[in-house]
């Protein structure tokens, strides 16, 4: 049985096929499941791509979701099989190398210049992580991890693996970042007395925390404790 088109199913038209317009009027004219169904390429027996592309955002709930998710979580999904997974893997690698921060001569000017990579690891990622980008005394990045992962609402933070690793890298300041996969861009109280309890106890070592960036959905925010 022949592969159903997007221009037999879901599409009466040349003109209205989501690949003729992104290369007539640009990307920004597309929805997140018309570009996800350009990823897919081709539908099923059953569906669509176009189909299979809204099943896909209604399962992990965004298109960036939907990159970062991991094989395991898309390999059950109907019309998708190993060639239409390896593409829309390769499409998040693509993006999260593209944000990937370097190590460069350059000082930063704000904290939130890393929010590329930050967006690009942390933004849906359904757990909660803690990190730190550590810092030379120009504010060069020296490097940039994730140290601790944890469940859904929290993560346990350990600050003498931090400070080991502060230390190790020979970093005069920090700047911490954690997610809140519920998307909630607001820091708890447990966030600020964190960030107030570590900059404490780095301050002996003159190591600054310069800021504490929370990742939620899409934005990034400084908590900004004292």
């Amino acid at each position: 049985m022949p592969i159903v088109s997007d221009q037999v199913r879901g599409y009466s038209n040349q003109t209205e096929l989501p690949r003729e317009r992104l290369l007539q009027r640009g990307g920004q004219s597309l929805t997140d499941s018309e570009i996800l169904s350009i990823l897919i390429g081709t539908g099923s027996r059953r569906a669509s791509c176009h189909q299979i592309a809204s099943t896909l955002l209604h399962r992990l709930g965004s298109l960036a979701a939907v990159l970062a998710a991991k094989p395991q979580d898309i390999e059950g999904i109907p019309g998708i099989g190993p060639g239409k997974l390896s593409r829309i893997k390769a499409c998040g690698e693509a993006l999260r190398r593209v944000n990937r921060i370097e190590s460069s001569n350059q000082s930063l000017q704000s904290p939130l210049e890393i929010s590329a990579w930050l967006l690009s690891h942390l933004a849906w990622r359904p757990n909660e992580v803690f990190g730190a980008a550590f810092l030379d005394g120009q504010r060069r990045l020296l490097q940039i991890e994730e140290l601790f992962h944890g469940g859904l609402g929290q993560t346990s933070v350990y600050p003498r693996e931090l400070v080991r690793r502060a230390l190790q890298l020979n970093a005069a300041s920090l700047i911490l970042f954690h997610n809140h996969p519920s998307g909630v861009a607001q820091p708890s109280l447990a966030d600020i007395r964190l960030t107030q309890n570590l900059r404490s106890m780095l301050a002996p070592l003159e190591i600054q925390i310069w800021e504490h960036l929370l990742v939620a959905g899409p934005n990034v925010v400084g908590i900004g404790a004292p």
